[in-house]
């Protein structure tokens, strides 16, 4: 009875221990992370760039990956049997206009870093103006640290209506005016539909931008006699995955 009980409690004590161990490995892996996030925007900084947000939904995709590599022993933006960057971003949740991945291992993050910084394409990444959001995830294994940084160029979540009213501020900047009831354009905008009677002109495109018309509808404003337009959007085309695209009809009056 009393060896039953001391072999329990020398169980529950490694137990414990396992338990101490893999909680300060996980913080100290989460350390090293933000060590890394923390470099990648010094370096951003000292080169006159804005800071990336950290964003837990690419910081998912990237940590995914980095297990993969720790599990593997080796560096590679994609193993047999493991989706690609695309899939595993969007698995994640992430949602994008661009997305990009570093991959290394080093013995500590600023060597790692240092590494990509002295890398044309990861450099590249790292200083790319348009990118906006960072995930990182790491790994350890053997006493070295296999590290994953997936960038993006994110966006704002917008429904319809504030895609329809982005819009109308454009034209409006272009002197025309958006006023026209909606619901013509709404309905002319899913692809296939036609034009309704009454425009004088409708363009209907896809953008990931709305900081600006596309050249097609600036186009046709330039070229055109048009006063009045009234603004539709819809949903994208599916295709597009979880690239960050929107869908618009703009109806000319």
């Amino acid at each position: 009875m009393k060896e039953r009980m001391r072999n329990q409690l020398l169980c529950s004590f490694f137990l414990l221990v396992g338990l101490a161990f893999s909680g300060a490995q996980g913080q100290q892996l989460q350390e090293t992370a933000h060590h890394i996030f923390e470099l990648t925007n010094q370096d951003r900084s000292a080169r006159g760039l804005p800071p990336l947000r950290w964003n837990v939904t690419l910081a998912a995709a990237a940590q995914a990956h980095a297990d993969w590599m720790v599990r593997e022993g080796a560096i590679s933006h994609r193993f047999p049997g493991e989706p690609d960057l695309l899939t595993r971003a969007a698995q994640a949740g992430a949602h994008f206009q661009a997305i990009a991945e570093n991959v290394a291992t080093g013995p500590r993050a600023d060597a790692i870093e240092e590494e990509w910084m002295h890398s044309t394409p990861h450099r590249t990444n790292i200083l790319d103006p348009k990118m906006n959001a960072l995930g990182v995830g790491v790994g350890e294994r053997g006493g070295m640290v296999y590290a994953v940084e997936d960038f993006s160029e994110s966006s704002e979540a917008l429904n319809l209506q504030q895609v329809e009213q982005r819009i109308r501020e454009l034209l409006r900047a272009e002197s025309i005016d958006p006023s026209a009831p909606a619901a013509q354009a709404e309905a002319a905008c899913p692809a296939g539909s036609s034009m309704p009677p009454g425009p004088k002109s409708m363009v209907r495109f896809q953008t990931p931008n709305l900081q600006e018309l596309p050249p097609q509808v600036a186009a046709q404003i330039l070229n055109g006699h048009f006063v009045r337009a009234a603004v539709g959007a819809c949903a994208p085309d599916a295709s597009q995955g979880n690239f960050t695209v929107y869908r618009v009809a703009i109806l000319l009056y």
